[in-house]
């Protein structure tokens, strides 16, 4: 065996890892003294060591000048090392010293650049440097990497120093040293022999070992994949670690990270794991092949111990472990041992806007995994975790348990029971007013009836319409009714029943506010009506004896027939219905009219302000528990939200009582934590009485442990402990007296009781001061919470901790907050309107005996949709799309619906997804190439219609329909459609149009902390307080942060229509976007991905190409439709710049494809110029690929590059996958699952035997199965084509109609343009170009005025010029041409913005000035933007000012 280095000098202390090493070969060159030394090592050397090493064993030596040349295994091999090599050069070439400083390092894996900041390139390379290095690392790692300098070529030096001589060859004898046992190491796990090979450390099987120790954190039981062993305890991460030090250390793992050398050799794996007290890196190098185990036993959520040694990683800046043994641990979680169990009724989820940072989902399988039944979701103030929850819990059942979703809020509950007008405060007195009265026999609304009702429809206060009807009470009138009202059984026999007469009550009064006399009598005998039998009525009225009591304070009394004679408005029949409901209304308006004189009272809401100084949004807030106890609670605890948020939004949703109590049916009310009314008026020792009064409107009160509100004792509310005991003995006593259940609950705001550091974080980053003072808000067992409750007695903290809790979540339906099913809205006869206009279009494209690839593949899609009840979706697009078109706007479609034949045939996508093939024009006559062997119709040659002679049409992009509904025709479809700007707000109101306005909204969505906030919150957080975290737990804690809820929004083109037989309130709360109460817009109050499978959401998106389209075609006069998409000079523009007539340098590119939507970008371009495409299918291959996740880099560019494949056969869309699979004769199932795989990214994981047989069985190559592997995700086609055909008749602008092409893109770069410079002319616009091309970091702004100029410098370099803005000629921000030229928009001039230049335009045009000054007045434009109009001419002739003075006589 070998001889170690140590051995062979035994009187030297070398450092520790060359001392180690096995000593493989000594060179000794007599001549020189010279001795080199090729030294084995299993583990990577700092160069200091073997440089300190090398000058020890040379002094020891007598001078012999002494080399060590380590060699290590190649997988041991990372660009880290490089500047260790460097320094080793540094010290053994004196010449290079200086050069080489400050240098940065970039590797791949196969090349190397080294970027110099000190100069001396040339002189480095003179030296041959760059290929010393490339020796020293293929004599170190027996790896060929190409190094490359890069940075400053040259110093500015007189004198430079002059190279170092090369050392002539020279005699050498070799020497092998005599073999030695190595010594015993203290670490066995990979630090053996060495083998080289550093995979070996990878187990092939694992090998379950029991750990040397005993802990409480994980079990003994441990399974070994990598190393020899584990041998001894690990240490706390928080003692802090230094370079070279070894330990263990145990943690579970929060993220990975990994990279895959270039040759694919070698496997780079990086693992962030915690122990909670901090946590650190480990990096593993190793073999390819042993990647699968690695990421197998190593992921997030996993557990495992490690033994290894710290080494600094220059690449990252920070220390990692480098293994020596690993192994999977289990961990010993806190588990709930109780018998009984303990359901928890007061839970925040990160959905609780920045106050809560565990999932809904982790919780829940937390209470599942400790056997509890149920758990309860209360957010604040949303319910935006439902669905995750409802996602959990489905999935338990899926697996085989059981378990319960309790679905409620923690509301912002406000008691307005002093408010004179709730639950219509936002309606418009002026819209519909259903004054009414009722008569009845007698007081008792559960057992008198109604007799009669009478009302008077007011709209702008006019009466408008009337209603009354007799009602048979189907008993007798009591005789003093008959006598009090005059009616008597024989009025009433023949009178409609109360279920009919309620039911024409209801739709004479449409969705008007009721207004009555004591209308909580009157209501209250309605909603009785409605509720015997069924009807579904929501009752919004306002009282006027409770207005006239506020505004008519001096009257003894507020009677009817009183107010009526303050008003002076006559006498009237009064205890008659009509005869009540016609004097009412007279009152109301007087109310409005006279008594609120003076006043504006536009809205119900008014009177609050006006008569009662009562107004919701002022008064005291408290938290109340709101739980959902079966279907009609959840729909009322929707309504509830959705009030809170559109009526009643002050800083937070508040639920006022009145709704509360009008909507409480199916409710389980809560008295909630210390900021509930209950808790504070016991706090604030009110009254008794009144704080009975408080706990009368609770179905169970609530008690949390005394370490939640521990604040009080800080704050000197409560003196100590035992007073935040009292507090909660006081709330038991009074649930005993009151006969309320009492509830003991943990108010959850995260998972385990170390993750309280998230919320810390978070609340300080809102700058709150007792942030570090975190109340332990953690999810605890039943043990654990019936410790806390031990002072209350063992049988009572029994009840509050489990009895009661148990109680409650039994009395709660199992029930789902977004129904099972599809509801889409309807029209009448959508399927017989589809099926016609496809079949019409179809034979007016294909013939009268359409062709079998036509006919099948539309009865095929027509079949599957009108089955699975897809046709009125296809029918909405489809109206959509010709209301845009009669407004003069082109639509574009986007995503896979292009896939569909049916869309097309209607009219809804530009797309043909069939087959290549020609089709006449005139006679119809077609022809289809099915064989594979061309992509698109698009690349067809031209041909001559053998018919009748005519120029036939080219179409037909080959895509399967079941990429869009699925291989089955059963996949709900999205059709997502491109409108332009100009005209999308007028189609979102047609939407509503179609559908009614209660029925449409906005599709919400929900923002949540991202990884740079979460990073920023933790920093900061360090930062003030001094703390010092290194990289891994600085990680740790930003993941931690990360996905809580900051605020909501709207999709941007997202509408979630409602059918018309239901209520948006049996799908979700709806809400304003980010809170803002002046929006116009109401929302989902569901993020819309959770709607997405249920009611349908109509993509209407704004985009620029068909704003572009419509500028072209009013300013060309030619239809898009007619623009050719065949011509060669198209496809010659994306990979030069010819078509244009100017040279790369010229443009600033190598190809022409400035302005083209998704075609004009620096990568885009680098893709054309690498890929090469010939025609339209090449194109579509690289819209697709430009799109997908590991679709281009590292998988297509290399096929292409090597030569493996063409531009043309690579995978560029999803769509290809299939298509490919089934001209090679796979079978056409298995080829769309196999496509399904793919572009998902899951090839990897569930390519099985089947498919890979399938793959040989086809002859499918390698290279094709291995792209596979590698994707992530895949375009849709349908998607592409769209895309790609616009870039195409853009382009046929830009060549053939250059100005109008200018005029119409520019428009979208006008306000990043520098107008000064653009007026200079091209050179000064060349020149700001080249400034900004060499700015090191380019921000968003500059960004865009780089894009802008690179469109003028083209357009100028074609000679077109550009003419300054003129206040008579130029428009507001469209450019004008002129004789060749662009004349510049008035909103090309800085600091005019898009408003003020379309009223400098209106003022302008309207032409009533004399001065300059007059259009400044009329405009509204600042002085600043008015002085620069001047400097620059602007206004001509126009005089600044319309004073005459002597000298103008």
């Amino acid at each position: 065996m070998a001889a170690k280095l140590s051995e062979l000098f035994e009187g030297i202390e070398l450092p520790q890892t060359v001392a180690g090493g096995t000593v493989l070969k000594i060179v000794y060159t007599e001549s020189k003294a010279e001795m080199l030394i090729n030294l084995g090592l299993e583990e990577l050397c700092p160069a200091e060591e073997l440089l300190t090493a090398e000058k020890k064993i040379s002094a020891a030596t007598d001078g012999t000048t002494t080399r060590l040349f380590p060699s290590y295994h190649e997988s041991l091999y990372t660009p880290d090392y490089i500047s260790e090599i460097i320094k080793i050069l540094k010290d053994r070439h004196a010449a290079v010293n200086g050069y080489l400083d400050g240098a940065e390092i970039s590797d791949d894996g196969d090349n190397c650049e080294i970027s110099l900041s000190s100069g001396g390139r040339d002189i480095l390379l003179q030296m041959e440097v760059d290929k010393k290095i490339e020796r020293l690392i293929n004599g170190f790692f027996k790896k060929k990497v190409h190094v490359e300098f890069t940075g400053i070529a040259n110093l500015d030096l007189k004198d430079i120093v002059s190279q170092a001589e090369q050392a002539a060859p020279v005699q050498v004898k070799p020497y092998t040293p005599a073999p030695a046992e190595a010594p015993e190491k203290k670490f066995q796990g990979g630090k053996g022999g060495y083998s080289g090979k550093r995979g070996a450390s990878v187990l092939k099987e694992p090998k379950e070992i029991m750990l040397p120790f005993d802990s409480e954190r994980m079990e003994k039981k441990a399974e070994l994949f990598y190393g020899k062993g584990i041998n001894e305890a690990p240490v706390k991460m928080s003692e802090g670690f230094g370079e070279g030090d070894e330990v263990t250390l145990w943690g579970e793992v929060f993220k990975t990270d990994e990279k895959t050398s270039r040759d694919g050799n070698t496997f780079i794996f990086t693992a962030y794991f915690s122990d909670h007290t901090s946590s650190e890196i480990l990096k593993i190098i190793t073999p390819t092949e042993n990647s699968g185990t690695i990421k197998n036993y190593i992921k997030a959520g996993k557990a495992i111990i490690v033994t290894g040694k710290f080494e600094f990683d220059t690449f990252a800046k920070c220390l990692n472990i480098r293994p020596y043994s690993i192994a999977s641990i289990k961990t010993l979680r806190r588990q709930d041992k109780a018998a009984e169990k303990r359901v928890e009724l007061h839970l925040h989820t990160t959905m609780s806007d920045m106050d809560a940072v565990t999932p809904a989902g982790e919780l829940i399988n937390q209470a599942f995994a400790w056997g509890h039944k149920a758990i309860a979701i209360t957010d604040h103030g949303n319910v935006q975790a439902f669905p995750e929850a409802m996602n959990t819990v489905e999935k338990i059942r899926k697996n085989g348990g059981e378990f319960k979703i309790l679905y409620g809020m923690e509301a912002y509950f406000v008691n307005d029971s002093g408010a004179l007008v709730s639950g219509c405060t936002d309606r418009s007195l002026n819209d519909d007013v259903i004054v009414f009265d009722i008569e009845t026999t007698g007081l008792n609304r559960d057992t008198d009836r109604i007799t009669e009702i009478g009302a008077v429809k007011l709209r702008n206060l006019e009466v408008v319409d009337r209603f009354q009807t007799f009602v048979n009470p189907e008993k007798p009138i009591p005789a003093n009714i008959t006598e009090l009202t005059g009616i008597t059984d024989a009025m009433v026999e023949d009178a409609p029943t109360d279920e009919t007469a309620v039911q024409d009550f209801i739709k004479f009064a449409g969705k008007g506010v009721l207004v009555a006399h004591n209308a909580d009598f009157d209501t209250s005998f309605i909603a009785k009506v409605c509720e015997r039998h069924g009807i579904k009525y929501d009752i919004r009225y306002c009282d006027t004896l409770k207005l006239a009591r506020a505004g008519l304070p001096h009257l003894k009394n507020h009677k009817l027939d009183t107010v009526a004679k303050e008003y002076k408005l006559g006498s009237f029949n009064h205890h008659r219905a009509i005869d009540d409901a016609e004097m009412l209304s007279k009152i109301f308006v007087s109310m409005v009219t006279v008594t609120c004189k003076g006043h504006s009272v536009e809205k119900f809401g008014d009177f609050n302000r006006v008569l009662g100084n009562v107004d919701v949004k002022k008064q005291p807030m408290y938290h109340m528990i709101i739980i959902a106890k079966n279907q009609v609670g959840l729909k009322n605890l929707y309504k509830l939200i959705s009030y809170s948020n559109l009526n009643y939004f002050y800083r937070k949703p508040r639920v006022p009582l009145s709704e509360l109590e009008k909507h409480r049916e199916g409710l389980i009310i809560g008295s909630a934590c210390e900021a509930g009314e209950l808790f504070r008026a016991i706090l604030n020792e009110k009254p008794q009485a009144e704080i009975e009064k408080i706990a009368s409107l609770y179905d169970y009160l609530e008690i949390q442990p005394i370490a939640n509100n521990r604040f009080l004792v800080r704050e000197g509310t409560v003196a100590d402990d035992d007073g935040l005991r009292a507090l909660n003995m006081k709330i038991v006593r009074l649930g005993e007296k009151l006969g309320k259940p009492v509830v003991a609950t943990c108010d959850v705001h995260f998972m385990n009781e170390e993750d309280g550091i998230f919320r810390k974080i978070l609340q300080a980053g809102q700058g709150f001061k007792d942030a570090d003072n975190q109340a332990p808000l953690f999810l605890r067992t039943t043990d654990e919470m019936l410790a806390e409750f031990s002072y209350l007695g063992e049988e009572k903290a029994r009840e509050v901790v489990i009895t009661n809790p148990n109680a409650i979540a039994d009395m709660v339906d199992d029930i789902r907050p977004i129904p099972k099913g599809t509801y889409t809205p309807s029209i009448e006869g959508a399927e017989q309107e589809l099926q016609d206009l496809c079949w019409s279009r179809a034979h007016a494209w294909y013939g009268d005996d359409l062709p079998e690839i036509v006919e099948k593949r539309l009865q095929k899609e027509l079949d599957a949709i009108i089955k699975y009840g897809f046709s009125v979706l296809y029918m909405i697009a489809q109206k959509l799309v010709k209301y845009s078109e009669d407004n003069g706007y082109l639509v574009g479609s986007r995503g896979s619906v292009g896939s569909s034949f049916v869309a097309i045939m209607s009219g809804i996508s530009e797309v043909n997804p069939l087959a290549p093939h020609y089709r006449c024009p005139k006679c119809r006559h077609n022809e289809f190439i099915t064989d594979g062997s061309v992509g698109s119709g698009f690349d067809l040659p031209q041909k001559n219609c053998p018919v009748c002679g005519t120029d036939m049409i080219r179409d037909g992009h080959d895509i399967p329909f079941e990429t869009f509904l699925g291989f089955k025709g059963d996949k709900a479809p999205d059709i997502d459609l491109n409108f332009s700007g100009e005209v999308q707000g007028k189609v979102h109101r047609y939407t509503e149009e179609l559908f009614g306005k209660d029925h449409v909204f906005k599709a919400g969505t929900i923002s949540a902390v991202q990884d740079k906030t979460a990073y920023g919150f933790a920093k900061k957080y360090c930062e003030e307080r001094g703390i010092e975290y290194n990289n891994a737990e600085m990680e740790r804690i930003s993941i931690g942060c990360t996905g809580v809820k900051r605020t909501t929004s709207q999709h941007p083109g997202g509408m979630v229509v409602v059918p018309n037989d239901y209520e948006v309130y049996d799908f979700t709360p709806v809400q304003h976007p980010a809170d803002k109460t002046d929006s116009d817009m109401i929302t989902t109050h569901f993020d819309f991905h959770a709607l997405h499978d249920t009611i349908l959401k109509l993509d209407e998106l704004g985009h620029d190409v068909p704003t572009l389209y419509k500028h072209l075609e009013d300013m060309t006069g030619m239809k898009i439709a007619d623009v050719p998409t065949t011509d060669r000079d198209i496809y010659d523009l994306f990979v030069s710049t010819e078509p244009l007539k100017v040279t790369p340098e010229d443009i600033f590119a190598p190809c022409g494809t400035y302005g083209i939507p998704e075609f004009g970008t620096p990568f885009a371009m680098q893709m054309l110029q690498d890929a090469k495409p010939r025609n339209f299918s090449d194109l579509l291959q690289i819209s697709g690929l430009s799109h997908g996740t590991d679709v281009w880099l590292g998988n297509a560019q290399d096929l292409i590059k090597n030569g493996t494949c063409t531009i043309s056969e690579v995978i560029g869309t999803r769509d290809n996958i299939m298509v490919y699979l089934l001209h090679k004769g796979v079978e056409p199932s298995l080829a769309f699952k196999i496509m399904e795989i793919t572009r998902k990214g899951n090839a990897t994981k569930l390519f099985d035997d089947t498919i890979y047989q399938a793959f040989k069985d086809n002859n499918v190559p390698d290279w094709y199965v291995e792209s596979c592997k590698k994707i992530k995700y895949m375009f849709p086609k349908a998607h592409a084509a769209a895309y790609v055909t616009s870039a195409v008749k853009l382009c046929w602008f830009k060549i053939n109609k250059p100005c109008e092409f200018y005029a119409a893109t520019l428009t979208k770069h006008t306000e990043n343009m520098e107008l000064d410079v653009v007026l200079q002319g091209r050179e000064a616009v060349r020149e700001r170009i080249k400034q900004l091309q060499a700015m090191p970091s380019i921000g968003v702004k500059e960004k865009g005025t780089l894009d802008a100029l690179l469109l003028v410098n083209e357009m100028m370099s074609r000679g077109i010029g550009v003419l300054p803005v003129d206040a008579k000629r130029s428009g507001a921000a469209t450019y004008h041409i002129e004789d060749g030229k662009l004349r510049m928009p008035y909103l090309s001039i800085a600091g005019c913005g898009s408003n003020a230049a379309f009223k400098l335009k209106e003022v302008i045009d309207a032409g009533n000035y004399m001065c300059i000054d007059d259009i400044q007045q009329q405009s509204g434009l600042n002085s600043t933007v008015m002085d620069k109009m001047r400097e620059m001419g602007v206004f001509g002739d126009i005089p600044n000012s319309a004073q005459m003075s002597l000298f103008d006589m």
